[in-house]
């Protein structure tokens, strides 16, 4: 049998207080680089433009080059989704129908997206920043009265999440004149900054990787001017 806690003498105590830290530190995951977007004033053109873009209610109807190329994405980004992260198969089909499609929508690759949704919320549904961004997208409740109904609620909707979060991105690709690095800083609130849009072009790598043999995503050029 072995000794005693107490008979370890007055080191063993702060010994496994050390090992219990380390170790939870180790269990707990880090943080996602969520960040906030910025409220700014936007033309009336602007606002009416975006509004139109946030509005509709269709059937997620994503475009693939073939059957074949349908099945391989989908099932190649179900495996990458994470294990704990809705295990329904039915789910991650509408949720990865609803990436490709509002990507598609907005002008964006749906990898991109995916890689943007790790980094902003590792995929929670529900997850609220600590500046108040909500949902998948980490889209900022002010955008619901700028360009939406008033309804900050509906940011923990998939798919009001996900589409106000690719017309935002694309909303600062075009103010960025496609500087995918610098929207990327816009979109977390820390433009200038090179950690977030890293982050995300570091993922959206990882998700746009391949089977040999298969057609590689392309990728927009990012600059940190």
């Amino acid at each position: 049998m072995s000794r005693s806690f107490a008979s370890r003498g007055p080191a063993a105590p702060r010994a496994w207080l050390v090992a219990g830290l380390v170790a939870a530190a180790v269990l707990v995951p880090r943080p996602a680089l969520a960040g906030a977007q910025q409220y700014e004033q936007l033309s009336q053109q602007v606002r009416t433009a975006l509004a139109a873009a946030v509005a509709g209610n269709e059937i997620p109807e994503p475009r693939f080059v073939s059957v074949s190329h349908k099945v391989d994405w989908l099932a190649q980004m179900s495996d990458r989704l994470p294990r704990r992260w809705q295990p329904d198969y039915r789910q991650r089909m509408d949720f990865l129908h609803t990436v490709r499609y509002e990507a598609q929508r907005a002008g964006l690759e749906p990898e991109l997206v995916l890689g943007l949704i790790e980094v902003e919320s590792g995929f929670r549904r529900y997850a609220v920043s600590s500046a108040g961004a909500r949902g998948y997208m980490q889209v900022m409740p002010f955008w619901t009265g700028l360009i939406g109904d008033s309804e900050p609620s509906r940011l923990f909707d998939m798919r009001a999440n996900i589409r106000y979060g690719c017309v935002i991105l694309r909303h600062y690709l075009d103010i960025e004149r496609g500087d995918l690095f610098r929207a990327l800083g816009r979109y977390n609130g820390s433009l200038g900054r090179p950690e977030y849009p890293n982050a995300v072009l570091a993922a959206w790598r990882k998700w746009s990787a391949v089977p040999p043999g298969q057609p590689q995503a392309p990728m927009l050029q990012a600059s940190s001017r």
